[in-house]
């Protein structure tokens, strides 16, 4: 089954003008709408870091969850933050992103690596109980602009580290827009038969004239959980000053749609709202 997760979250949080909560909450809400699988819709961290999203547990006051089946989902950065999330029952997803890079994880977490896992197992231990998921995210996972180590083995280094904690979804991330056709298959291809029990997604970042052959390399290589966001916006603040963008969520339904005659179960309607409603929020 073909998972969509939006991720309006990844699009506002690199953004100068604050959005006011309540446009936040209009807008996730007309999201919820949609039918995804997933809504990546706020976060859980330093509103010195990110302050974007200082106001994610007001927006989450205000979502109509009771006729919607998409679950929620929230980046977090540390205990604290996982802790945050865990106290509202609306979030069944806790995201945390674990780097390849150690000069990444550092600006991204103020954690090395190594500390960086001891809080894995941490927040994993922590969802266990409170009968949660913990999705991680490999960043940097097709390279890094930062001259780190990196090769295919590392990722796969990762993964089975991630494994052996038990975590059951993994999403190779894209920061940076370093990957490209050939190295998103071979990873795919090599990650999903070693580890069959694990829901590996990818969650990639591309200007607009790629975005199509990504999204082709990580489908064809079996991935079948895709992050994306209305109309490409989007990026880590702490990865670059150059933004690159998600995979703008309208390209890749219509690719499935249209390629692979991929029935969504999306409500068109609804759809074709959201992205007017995203023109209102990010183009305003």
């Amino acid at each position: 089954m073909l998972k969509l997760i939006e991720c309006p979250r990844d699009a506002m949080q690199g953004l100068a003008d604050f959005i006011p909560t309540e446009l936040k909450a209009a807008y996730i809400n007309q999201l919820l709408k949609v039918g995804f699988d997933t809504l990546d819709f706020g976060s859980f961290v330093s509103p010195k870091v990110i302050p974007q999203m200082r106001d994610t547990g007001e927006v989450l006051n205000q979502l109509n969850l009771s006729s919607s089946s998409t679950h929620l989902l929230a980046i977090v950065a540390n205990l604290r933050g996982a802790e945050q999330a865990l106290s509202f029952e609306e979030i069944a997803y806790l995201g945390y992103p674990l780097s390849i890079s150690e000069t990444f994880q550092i600006r991204n977490t103020n954690k090395t690596i190594a500390e960086s896992l001891v809080l894995v197992e941490e927040m994993q231990n922590l969802c266990v109980q409170n009968n949660r998921t913990l999705v991680t995210y490999i960043a940097m996972g097709f390279g890094n602009p930062y001259n780190d180590p990196y090769t295919a083995e590392t990722v796969l280094d990762f993964t089975q580290k991630l494994v052996d904690l038990d975590i059951q979804i993994i999403s190779l991330a894209d920061t940076v827009g370093v990957s490209n056709p050939e190295n998103i298959k071979f990873l795919f291809e090599t990650v999903i038969p070693q580890f069959p029990h694990i829901e590996f997604g990818a969650h990639l970042h591309s200007n607009p004239a790629t975005t199509e052959e990504k999204i082709a390399a990580a489908y064809n290589a079996g991935c079948r959980r895709f992050d994306g966001a209305m109309l490409g916006f989007g990026g880590c603040p702490m990865a670059k000053d150059d933004l690159v963008g998600n995979i703008a969520m309208e390209k890749m339904i219509h690719y499935f749609q249209k390629k692979w005659g991929i029935d969504l179960a999306l409500q068109t309607n609804e759809f074709a709202q959201a992205v007017a409603f995203a023109g209102k929020v990010f183009l305003h």
